[in-house]
């Protein structure tokens, strides 16, 4: 069964990250529930490296609910351990098995999108560390058919040996992968911010979309992470905190909604949970700001 194709009919695609309670393709219809126009889940535990298992009858359910709700796209979100630009060798292919993982349950439940952290190459250099990345891709990707799922290189906080630090850092990382399988950007509000680039001021948002667009092309940004911050811009903290709550602020999420070099992009919440209802809160919060900027 085809799933809804990843076009905003009115406005941008708006969602969450979304609970799995009760098996991965409930969050189909809990995404619905909260609002969600497209929606964002793990499809295993995002902390441990025995993965969950999944049946053909909860990919086909996925797919039905995707359609019935019109929900698009689904990206998944990668295990955290996993680190193929790392130097240990017993961590580094437990991280290829689990991103085989990863691609094969993607591609079971039908994803557009699956986000990857790009590592941390601590102990080597840069180079190394992109080289391992970019074997231990292909190693887990050997013999699967990847033309349907996307990979999605996020940015990170700005921590001294991630290879995501920086824009130029991630389409070093999308380069690399080029050749393997298709490959594109997430960019994350929070680690943005706490990176050091300036989002919050009208001018300074501008200047760091420019600087996106020419290491990345924002074209090739295809889904956007919408958190606020409790900590500091340049402060390499991630804490994500609740739309229009934080360092950030309501008026940086109604820029980037708005504007029309970003209209083929999701944006996806990672917001907390500190109450309940803060999901539907927070998909709320980004829907009202998706207006045209008085």
């Amino acid at each position: 069964m085809p799933v809804p194709a990843a076009r905003p009919p009115v406005g941008p695609r708006i969602g969450i990250h979304t609970s799995t309670s009760g098996g991965v393709e409930t969050a189909a219809e809990r995404a619905y529930r909260l609002g969600c126009g497209t929606f964002q889940v793990f499809s295993s535990s995002p902390r441990q490296w025995q993965p969950w298992r999944l049946s053909e009858a909860q990919g086909a359910e996925m797919r039905r609910l995707r359609v019935q709700h019109d929900l698009a796209p689904l990206v998944i979100h990668c295990n955290y351990l996993i680190n193929l630009a790392g130097v240990t060798p017993g961590f580094y292919e437990k991280s290829v098995q689990a991103f085989r993982g990863e691609v094969e349950r993607a591609l079971a439940l039908g994803a557009e999108f699956l986000v990857l952290h790009p590592g941390s190459f601590r102990g080597s250099s840069r180079v190394e560390g992109l080289e391992r990345q970019a074997q231990g891709v292909a190693r887990a990707v050997e013999g699967l058919d990847t033309t349907a799922v996307t990979l999605l290189i996020e940015n990170t906080a700005g921590a001294e040996h991630s290879l995501g630090s920086s824009f130029e850092h991630v389409a070093g990382v999308i380069e690399r992968l080029r050749s393997v399988l298709p490959v594109a950007a997430c960019l994350d509000t929070c680690h943005t911010h706490v990176a050091g680039y300036d989002i919050v001021s009208r001018e300074g948002l501008e200047e760091t979309l420019r600087l996106a667009d020419s290491a990345i092309g924002l074209k090739n940004v295809r889904v956007w992470h919408c958190n606020d911050a409790k900590a500091e811009r340049g402060s390499r903290l991630d804490r994500h905190q609740h739309i229009g709550e934080g360092t950030i602020g309501a008026a940086p999420f109604r820029r980037l909604l708005n504007d029309p070099r970003l209209a083929h992009a999701a944006f996806i919440a990672e917001t907390p949970i500190d109450a309940p209802g803060d999901d539907k809160r927070n998909v709320g919060a980004l829907k009202t700001l998706a207006t045209k900027i008085r």
